[in-house]
Formats: C-alpha cells, sequence, structure tokens
C-alpha cells in the first residue's frame, strides 16, 4: 500500500516535469527531405521545406493565380533568352526548400535537370501574397534573406502594392521599399525592364 501511494506521487512528479517541459521539434536537411520525396512519402501533399520544418502550402485563390500566371507570362516576354522563369517549383538553399511563386533565374535551363536552382543562380523571387502575407514578410523573408536572395518581391494582392526587399546583411534585408500602382521598378538584374506595379494587378 505504501509503495502504490509512493509510486502515485512519482507518476505525479513526472506529469508536472513533462509540462514544464518546451516542446522539441524534429527538424529536416534538405537532403532528408529529398529521400522522403524520393521514398513517396510527400506524395499528394502540397509541402515545403522551410528551415528544417515540412509546412503544408495555403490553397491558392482565383484571383492569386491569375495574377502570379499573368505576371509570369509578362516576365517570360521581358526576359526572353536572358533568364528562365520558374512557376511554383522549388529551389534549393541550405535548410530549406520553397517553392516561391516565381523565380526567375539564370541560364541554361539544362542546370535545372541535376538540381533545382540555388541561391547563385536566382536573379529575383516574387511571391503572390493575398492570404500569406504576414508569413511572406516575416519567415519567408528571413529565409531568402538568410540565403542571401539579392532581390525579393512580395505581392501585397489585398493592399494592391508590391513590397520589395533587398541588400541582405546578417540574414535580414536591409531595404525595404513599398510601392503604390503609378510606380514603376526595375529587378536589380536588369535594370533596363520597367516594371509598372499598376500593370501586376490589372493585366
Amino acid at each position: 500500500m505504501t509503495w502504490n501511494h509512493e509510486l502515485k506521487y512519482y507518476y505525479v512528479d513526472c506529469i508536472n516535469k513533462l509540462t514544464k517541459m518546451e516542446a522539441i521539434i524534429a527538424k529536416f536537411s534538405v537532403e532528408d527531405y529529398h529521400k522522403m520525396i524520393e521514398a513517396g512519402l510527400l506524395i499528394y501533399r502540397d509541402v515545403e521545406l522551410i528551415n528544417g520544418l515540412i509546412l503544408e502550402m495555403s490553397p491558392e485563390g482565383t484571383e492569386h493565380t491569375y495574377i502570379g500566371e499573368t505576371l509570369a507570362d509578362y516576365f517570360r516576354r521581358l526576359t526572353q533568352g536572358i533568364a528562365w522563369v520558374r512557376e511554383a517549383r522549388p529551389i534549393t538553399l541550405t535548410q530549406s526548400e520553397p517553392e516561391p511563386d516565381i523565380a526567375i533565374v539564370r541560364l541554361p535551363h539544362s542546370l535545372y535537370r541535376s538540381h533545382h536552382p540555388y541561391p547563385e543562380d536566382i536573379y529575383l523571387l516574387i511571391e503572390i501574397s493575398h492570404s500569406t502575407l504576414k508569413f511572406d514578410t516575416s519567415e519567408k523573408r528571413n529565409t531568402y534573406a538568410a540565403a542571401n536572395i539579392q532581390d525579393y518581391w512580395v505581392v501585397d494582392v489585398n493592399n494592391k502594392q508590391l513590397i520589395i526587399y533587398r541588400s541582405p546583411i546578417n540574414g535580414l534585408y536591409k531595404n525595404e521599399t513599398r510601392l503604390s500602382l503609378d510606380s514603376q521598378v526595375s529587378p536589380l538584374a536588369f535594370p533596363d525592364l520597367n516594371i509598372i506595379v499598376n500593370e501586376i494587378f490589372n493585366r
């Protein structure tokens, strides 16, 4: 009887200690992630790897899809022969493998037969943000800054503005610019290309 009484308090003490412990999150490397994909563990799952965590991607609404498709097509015409435009395809960073809505990367296209684009291959990343603005301007922003992505744009669908992040230093972007519809901007890699913000939303 005494033993049971002591055991009861032992269990209670253990439970109290467990409730005070911080949650331990298992993180995966890019190599782990690739092995899961090859093994078919993530088949039919719409996911991406962000800083070691496998995250479900939000479904696209019609406006998100429309803007993404038309903007990607616009950039294809502007950069034909000088860059390759990828839509919702992976890029490989040190601890992440996100799938930005648009990635403008260096040629030749055959480079990506054996691997996804690395940071040094990337001219410009663009995320179309409708319901994901907070994530794209915090976690995604910091992920891209840490990878030294020089030019990152967020198309803010709800507020009809373009947010531009540049000059990554020590894992953070030094420069943030918010452009309204009547503004123009050029990608860092292609200063001769003038993008009118209004055309992003009203093409």
